[in-house]
């Protein structure tokens, strides 16, 4: 059983920066595609980036494209969200999600159902 571990969520203003942290345990991650969704109160959850198992395939929703950078480093078993210029419309709880496959395009993994595994989620508020 994998179990994702988030962290790096907190309270930061307009314009911000904050870096989020998804750690899974008791596996190595190195063939698992990863992605994050984010789910602000009365919306649906929606994605927001996914990493394909080898790193070199990323993308992005729209919303934060060009703001967000996902990233991972396999020896410290970690995926990284880096979210820059933050606006409030990112305020909302972002969970980690999990899926051993070795597919190179993050095209596939952009839906809920696309994910094994998930995270509790970290908060993330934008004060303006």
């Amino acid at each position: 059983q994998v179990q994702l571990v988030e962290s790096g969520g907190g309270l930061v203003q307009v314009g911000g920066s904050l870096r989020l942290s998804c750690a899974p345990s008791g596996r190595t991650f190195s063939r698992y595609a990863m992605g994050w969704f984010r789910q602000a109160p009365g919306k649906e959850r929606e994605f927001v980036a996914a990493n394909s198992w080898s790193g070199a395939s990323t993308g992005y929703a729209d919303s934060v494209e060009g703001r967000f950078t996902i990233s991972r480093d396999n020896a410290k078993n970690t995926v990284y969200l880096q979210m820059n210029s933050l606006k409030p419309e990112d305020a909302a709880v972002y969970y980690c999600a999990a899926r051993e496959i070795a597919v190179s395009d993050w095209r596939y993994f952009v839906g809920e159902g696309d994910y094994t595994y998930w995270g509790q989620g970290t908060q993330v508020t934008v004060s303006s």
